[in-house]
């Protein structure tokens, strides 16, 4: 399938949003990290509304959007929703902030709020992709790879914003990264297997012929799947990047120096997402039903 940079940039750009709202919310319910609070709500503001200008740019006609969110069972309706949400949820964490006598203090169910909907936003933005019609796309596995980079770059940028703002990195945040971290390892590396057994999907003969040639197959399956010879140099990219985090949470929680290794692990992640992105796409080789029964 031709890649879809605007949706690979959306994708990467949002949950990185999520993940650094979501690292703080955290680090304001355990009253840790309050002097970095306000910039971590900006870069995450940031990266949001990017991701959002990366959507548009998907679209040749963008002003035909709005003709989807009318219904309620459309992904891109769903997205809208959650985003609207955490924007409102956000304005309200802002206002906290604002509020409190030390300037990066919320209340607990402020910081919770803040957790539970950048999960939800993850979920709701890949749950989007899933489809029948595409059997690499069609697992909840594609779901928690999101999650999973949402658990890296969240981390990993507050790391460093941490330590230039409160001069350290908190002990919660440090297990974060080195948490998230595993948990972005697996996710991904995880998908990498499932797309990689997804091709099986396409061997029944109700899906896989061409009533045109019927002795043709309609996909090359040799090329359908992350270790062939199109996409096996991403995957060992992006399984490497995925393992380079885990290795950065431990020797920043070892030497203490997370401004460099909080971004080591930052682009480490970062590219991993995006790789994953691009496999992601290249694995996106369609079913067509020849009889509707």
């Amino acid at each position: 399938m031709e890649l879809q940079w605007p949706l690979i940039l959306f994708t990467t750009l949002a949950a990185w949003s999520v993940g650094v709202f979501g690292t703080q919310s955290l680090l304001a319910l355990k009253g840790e990290g309050k002097k970095s609070q306000t910039t971590c709500w900006i870069v995450a503001a940031v990266l949001l509304v990017v991701s959002g200008i990366a959507v548009f740019l998907h679209l040749q006609h963008w002003e035909r959007i709005f003709n989807g969110f009318g219904h309620i069972t459309s992904g891109i309706t769903q997205e809208l929703i959650a985003i609207v949400v955490l924007a409102v949820i956000a304005i309200i964490y802002l206002a906290c902030l604002r509020r409190s006598d030390d300037g990066g203090s919320v209340p607990s169910w402020c910081a919770i709020c803040g957790i539970v909907i950048a999960v939800v936003l993850d979920c709701v933005m890949a749950h989007s992709y899933m489809m029948d019609a595409r059997p690499a796309w069609n697992s909840i596995v594609e779901i928690l790879s999101i999650i999973g980079a949402s658990c890296i770059l969240g981390p990993a940028t507050v790391s460093i914003i941490e330590e230039m703002k409160d001069g350290g990195v908190s002990a919660i945040n440090a297990s974060a990264n080195f948490i998230g971290s595993i948990v972005a390892a697996v996710t991904s590396i995880g998908y990498l297997i499932v797309m990689a057994m997804s091709n099986s999907a396409f061997t029944q003969i109700d899906y896989y012929f061409d009533p045109v040639h019927p002795t043709h197959g309609m996909v090359d399956l040799a090329n359908i799947t992350p270790f062939g010879s199109g996409s096996v140099g991403l995957t060992i990219v992006t399984i490497v990047c995925a393992l380079v985090p885990i290795a950065c949470a431990y020797m920043g929680k070892k030497k203490g120096n997370w401004k460099m290794w909080g971004t080591i692990a930052l682009v480490a992640g970062l590219a991993c997402a995006i790789c994953l992105r691009v496999v992601f796409y290249q694995m996106g080789a369609s079913m067509y039903a020849l009889y509707s029964l």
